[in-house]
């Protein structure tokens, strides 16, 4: 085994940005792409060797290379996701920044194999899941589980001029062919592509609308706190009643064969303008009530959203190339606690 991490993906946005990270704490890299000649510039910057190839081609050389943790910001993770994690060799460890549901549902099921071979498979590894579900977990430490609980991403972010990009065009696109989830009687349950809509006034005043949507942080949220009422939302998500409207009709557009895969490339290759942060701030919040009639809520701030998720996801592939990680399927908050959000950069604020 070689001790370099793979960063698959590395001459995108994301990707580009955990491979920064990675550097900066030390970590040996190896950057995976496509093209060579895109690879160059970076990997001569940070001192990285470089691996081209199509995302299976890259694939097929990880048995041999064996190398101690592979980082996936390719996507859509719904597909790349469980390619990647199966074919990590023994005792190489997988982490992405996936936010699908189908996604951590596979990734999930390889939980006894990665305990079988001595590995970790960490997904979800950045903003929207490692966010969410740290507050959750602060809000439950010390207690028993809660009845109820919301949590809420809000997001910041500077846009970068560009392409969308395959990995956010699956993430958005992915959520809903299956329509809405929401965690009812202690099971996860089909609900309304979108629901309803609460207005949450930040520690520093704003007033920022969030609307429940099916996106990873809900299967974080429910495992950090074992409540039998589970509900995430976003900011990201428009809840009017034109968008609950067209949403059923959206979500069966995209179950028909095909549909889902196209829309991806579609959106993947829309151009993005340059855009500063439309916020000083992005920020997670999470209430939790139990059956006593206690109601409990934090926040977690941060700045630049994909800036967190950038060294979120880089600490999370330090850790675990430093041995301290445990044989299973996490995310990363499960695996790690919710100091691994403030080692990210972001600082919890009481309610």
């Amino acid at each position: 085994m070689n001790d370099e991490v793979w960063v698959l993906g590395a001459t995108g946005r994301t990707g580009r940005a955990i491979a920064r990270h990675l550097a900066e704490r030390g970590v040996p890299l190896t950057l995976c792409g496509r093209s060579a000649a895109r690879l160059a510039g970076p990997a001569a910057e940070l001192g990285a060797r470089v691996r081209a190839g199509s995302f299976g081609e890259l694939l097929a050389q990880l048995p041999d290379a064996a190398p101690p943790v592979v980082v996936n910001a390719v996507g859509p993770f719904t597909t790349t996701g469980p390619a990647a994690a199966r074919t990590c060799p023994p005792g190489t460890h997988y982490v992405d920044v996936a936010n699908e549901i189908p996604a951590f549902e596979a990734l999930f099921a390889l939980a006894g194999v990665a305990e079988r071979e001595g590995r970790t498979v960490v997904t979800g590894a950045g903003f929207g899941v490692l966010a969410g579900e740290s507050v959750v977990l602060r809000l439950v430490e010390d207690r028993p589980a809660p009845q109820r609980v919301r949590v809420a991403v809000m997001p910041s972010v500077a846009a970068e001029a560009g392409p969308v990009g395959p990995a956010l065009a699956g993430t958005i696109v992915g959520q809903f062919p299956e329509g809405g989830r929401a965690v009812r009687g202690g099971r996860l349950v089909r609900t309304a592509p979108v629901g309803g809509t609460e207005v949450l006034h930040t520690p520093d005043g704003e007033a920022i609308p969030t609307t429940v949507a099916p996106f990873g942080e809900l299967l974080a949220a429910w495992r950090a706190s074992g409540a039998p009422e589970v509900e995430a939302a976003s900011s990201m998500v428009p809840g009017g009643a034109a968008v609950r409207i067209a949403m059923p009709a959206l979500s069966a557009l995209l179950r028909v064969p095909g549909a889902t895969r196209l829309a991806t490339a579609g959106l993947a290759r829309v151009p993005v303008p340059a855009a500063e942060r439309p916020r000083p701030h992005s920020w997670a919040h999470a209430r939790a009530s139990w059956p006593d009639g206690t109601v409990r809520s934090t926040w977690l701030r941060l700045d630049d959203a994909m800036d967190f998720t950038a060294a979120a996801t880089a600490e999370t592939a330090r850790r675990l190339a430093a041995g301290h990680g445990r044989p299973g399927a996490f995310t990363p908050g499960a695996l790690f606690g919710a100091d691994l959000a403030v080692a990210a950069g972001g600082t919890f604020v009481p309610s």
